[in-house]
Formats: structure tokens, C-alpha cells, sequence
């Protein structure tokens, strides 16, 4: 698809700015969702509507604690699901049949809560990405 004649931009502007203000703008554009610098100063200086990205640090850092929960919890599991591995290796000394038996549903049920935890986390961090 060609450009009509007048979409086309062959009239470079050159500004100055020292050091400190190029960092103000880049970081300005930054907050918003403008794709060049270019963009967004044509979008300024024509005092057309630029959109600004909106954050809510709360739920940044909510999301950022339970992302390191997540973590532990799967770090948990692995333990875990490795603890109950071993005392199936000692399932023919008595003693340990029972105990066995009864951590095994313990450890599918500790397992399937860490699943739906880490699912769960995996959902909030798409959905937050997307906006």
C-alpha cells in the first residue's frame, strides 16, 4: 500500500537539547504508548492526543510477591513429591506402609493446590500484561 503524497514525510526538523532533556523526553515517551521518539514529538508538537500508560504500583508489587510465591511453592512441591519418592523405596519395612500411604494423598493434594496456585498466578500475570 503506497503512502499518499501528502503522508509522506520528507521534511526533517532538527531541535538541540542538552543531555538532561533528552532523558526528560525519552523518558516521557516511555510512559506512553507511542512506538518512536519521532511519533511521539510530531503527536506533541501538533498538541494531538497522546496515550499515556497508566501503572498501579500496588498491584505491580502484589503481583511481583506472588510471582516469588510461585516460585517457593513449586520449590515446595519438587521437595516434596522427592521426600515421598524415597519412602516409596522403604515401602517394604511395615512401619513405613502406613506412613506412606497416608502422606501420598497429602502429597497429590499439597501438588494439585501448588497447580492451581501457579495457574491461577499465571492468569493474573497475562491478564496484567495485556493492559
Amino acid at each position: 500500500m503506497n503512502k499518499q503524497e501528502n503522508e509522506v514525510r520528507k521534511i526533517f526538523i532538527k531541535i538541540r537539547m542538552n543531555e538532561d532533556e533528552l532523558k526528560r523526553v525519552k523518558k516521557r515517551k516511555e510512559q506512553t504508548t507511542e512506538r518512536s521518539l519521532s511519533e511521539y514529538m510530531r503527536n506533541v508538537s501538533m498538541q494531538k492526543p497522546v496515550t499515556v500508560k497508566y501503572r498501579n504500583q500496588s498491584a505491580d508489587d502484589f503481583l511481583k510477591d506472588m510471582l516469588a510465591l510461585k516460585k517457593e511453592l513449586n520449590a515446595i512441591g519438587n521437595n516434596f513429591n522427592q521426600a515421598v519418592h524415597k519412602l516409596h523405596l522403604l515401602d517394604k519395612i511395615p512401619e513405613f506402609r502406613i506412613w506412606i500411604s497416608h502422606y501420598d494423598g497429602l502429597q497429590k493434594s499439597l501438588v494439585s493446590k501448588v497447580e492451581e496456585i501457579k495457574l491461577k498466578v499465571s492468569q493474573l500475570y497475562e491478564q496484567w500484561l495485556q493492559k
